[in-house]
């Protein structure tokens, strides 16, 4: 069996900046434990399988570790590398673990259209404090994350995350943020539990950042950028129960893989 391979940097215009992905389109689903291995022998945050269904598509992602719920990036990338075989089409729907999900191209530019997350504000400052040597000014529950926001950018920048100490945290991540210098917010991702100990941009973390920034910031449109060594920057909306996630991609390569 031969299955394409795409390979997509997702959350900005530049090669080998923001947030690489696989995507995988197949005729039908494999086994999970293929799909699995697959994604563990790519090794990049997720691995994206895409089956089509009449004019839409139904979509999962997996980890080097796992399948997961939700995934920005890999959704961006997916509709990156079905625009290059529909370069006519505008919009891309998926079926997903979160329910549909769309994208709209508008010349370079992909919007997710994604489920914002409900905040609840939970008293661990001081544990989360203690786990990142920092002082946290606040932290609040998005879905499985935690968000723990810092003094200002340059407190995220710098921090130097002890992978081992976010891994014992009660929840799947650990996104701290800041207001930006020169954009609206700042954050960065840690994910040890999930096998990703930092990733690069994140989409799916915005679920809870846009809600969090808006009430702080009350502005429903922002910029964002994630302070990952590679670095993205995020177009962000916030429009009722719903977040708008803006984004460019470039490809990185275009392969085979080969199964027997």
């Amino acid at each position: 069996m031969i299955i394409p391979l795409y390979i997509i940097d997702a959350f900005t215009s530049t090669r080998f900046r923001g947030n690489p992905a696989a995507v995988c389109p197949l005729d039908a689903w494999l086994d999970d434990a293929v799909m699995q291995n697959i994604a563990a022998e790519n090794n990049l945050a997720e691995t994206a399988f895409l089956v089509k269904q009449d004019d839409s598509w139904n979509l999962r992602w997996f980890t080097p570790t796992m399948e997961i719920e939700l995934c920005g990036h890999a959704t961006l990338a997916s509709a990156f590398m079905l625009a290059l075989e529909f370069p006519d089409k505008k919009e891309f729907r998926f079926h997903t673990l979160s329910g549909e999900l769309t994208v709209t191209k508008s010349d370079e530019l992909y919007t997710l259209d994604f489920p914002a997350r409900a905040l609840l504000g939970v008293q661990l400052n001081q544990l989360i404090s203690a786990c990142l040597g920092v002082d946290v000014l606040e932290v609040t529950r998005a879905g499985k994350t935690l968000i723990a926001e810092l003094e200002n950018e340059e407190t995220v920048r710098n921090l130097v995350p002890d992978f081992a100490n976010i891994k014992t945290l009660d929840c799947s991540g650990l996104i701290i943020t800041a207001r930006g210098d020169d954009c609206d917010f700042v954050s960065r991702f840690f994910a040890p539990r999930l096998g990703i100990n930092e990733d690069p941009v994140t989409g799916s973390t915005h679920c809870g950042l846009i809600p969090y920034w808006q009430r702080r910031l009350e502005k429903k449109v922002m910029v964002a950028r994630q302070l990952s060594p590679r670095g993205g920057e995020l177009q962000c909306e916030l429009k009722g129960d719903r977040v708008l996630i803006g984004g460019n991609a470039v490809l990185f390569m275009h392969g085979t893989i080969f199964l027997t």
